[in-house]
């Protein structure tokens, strides 16, 4: 999370696009939430100023000149994938970089390229 925020140039996690959280306690681990680049994005669906267009590979590239803030995306997003930037009022949303990679300590992320045609499996 640090890692990602760091990409963005700021320090701490008010700029991270991707989260961690407790699955029940140590014993349980933990759960990293990130976009998980939907054929399909229904936060890109919701947008009603177009300002979440679909990405090459899957996910979706945030044009921040068109967004008015009004929060649809992060309301439609199924896995709280999509954060928020609470000083400018705009989502935060991973745009599948593999920076937080390099830098995670336990090698617990990763980067997989995914197939792609009629026959990939889904």
């Amino acid at each position: 999370m640090f890692a990602c925020s760091r990409r963005q140039g700021t320090a701490g996690l008010a700029q991270s696009c991707i989260g961690v959280r407790s699955a029940g306690g140590m014993s349980r681990g933990f759960q990293v939430i990130v976009c998980r680049a939907c054929p399909d994005p229904p936060c890109a669906r919701a947008c009603p100023e177009d300002a979440l267009t679909l990405r090459p590979g899957g996910g979706v590239l945030l044009h921040k000149e068109l967004c008015t803030g009004c929060g649809l995306c992060r309301e439609a997003c199924i896995l709280g994938a999509v954060y928020w930037e609470e000083s400018a009022s705009k989502p935060q949303i991973c745009i599948h970089c593999g920076y937080c990679v390099r830098y995670c300590p336990h090698d617990v992320l990763g980067m997989e390229k995914k197939a792609e045609g009629p026959d990939a499996a889904g």
